[in-house]
């Protein structure tokens, strides 16, 4: 570390309030994209599709996996240093069955801290990425001190502090080598598939939101992804877009706070009260 590329550990303004840049609609806008991101890293692909946690399986327990992906932001994000090693407590004991078995395409170890590493960027990436296309762009005091309350994505599990990158200019060489590095397969990419279409969901449900599902996964994917994925993806398409972050925008600026958090705020909440009462976090 040089006096020229300073950590982001030491400057983050003692008046940033991350609450102010939570919202949580970016987490339903972004979420199937984030996992296409962070499973593009083959062993983080595979530990996922063979894990043997059935709790935990998209595809049987879409919701359960839901509240626990977006409890994890929120704990991360918002929750205390004494929320964070609760949770970290009962994720790890999940993540203890999550490794490679015999015969299994890739090797991997859920508590590897490098493959953690990936997907806490992936969630950082995710949420600045959004946050900027509803919000507009954050001023440089503001996008540092996010990407340094965001070292908490990772340290949250087994993420050392000085594992992630010292700066943001740092982060995008660390995001562009790894992006270069995904690798989407038939099989990864049949997975993927059924969740950008809603498979696991009633078919109800699917019928009437999977196209526009298809259309926003697209928008928020890196070209790159999006080309691995065989996603057509043209400027009008790029157009309706932009112009439905534009509304976003517009949606986000006459609701108060409490409403811009959530859901994000509510699982929050609900992690208090389960930790609380003794129930299982995750």
């Amino acid at each position: 570390m040089t006096d020229e590329s300073p950590s982001v550990h030491l400057m983050q303004s003692d008046h940033f309030n991350i609450g102010e840049h939570i919202i949580g609609v970016t987490a339903f806008l972004g979420g199937t994209a984030n996992v296409i991101m962070q499973l593009g890293l083959q062993p983080v692909a595979y530990g996922v599709m063979e894990s043997t946690v059935r709790s935990g399986n998209v595809m049987q327990h879409p919701f359960k996996r839901l509240r626990t992906t977006l409890t994890y932001l929120a704990v991360a994000m918002l929750g205390s240093e004494e929320e964070r090693e609760a949770y970290r407590q009962e994720v790890n004991q999940v993540h203890q069955f999550i490794r490679s078995k015999p015969g299994s395409p890739v090797g991997y170890n859920a508590f590897d801290p490098n493959l953690q590493l990936w997907v806490a960027a992936c969630l950082y990436y995710g949420f600045v990425d959004l946050l900027e296309k509803v919000r507009g762009p954050m001023d440089e005091a503001t996008a540092d001190a996010f990407y340094a309350h965001s070292t908490r994505l990772g340290t949250t599990l087994q993420v050392r502090a000085e594992m992630w990158p010292a700066n943001r200019a740092a982060f995008q060489e660390y995001w562009d080598a790894q992006l270069s590095t995904l690798e989407i397969d038939d099989t990864t990419r049949r997975f993927f598939n059924d969740l950008i279409d809603l498979k696991m969901l009633p078919r109800g449900v699917e019928w009437l939101f999977a196209r526009l599902h298809r259309f926003v996964v697209a928008g928020c994917l890196p070209e790159p992804l999006r080309n691995a994925m065989y996603m057509r993806w043209t400027a009008s398409e790029q157009r309706r877009f932009d112009r439905l972050m534009r509304l976003i925008r517009v949606l986000l600026k006459l609701q108060p706070r409490i409403l811009r958090q959530f859901p994000l705020n509510y699982y929050l909440w609900d992690m208090r009260r389960r930790l609380r009462s003794g129930k299982p976090l995750v």
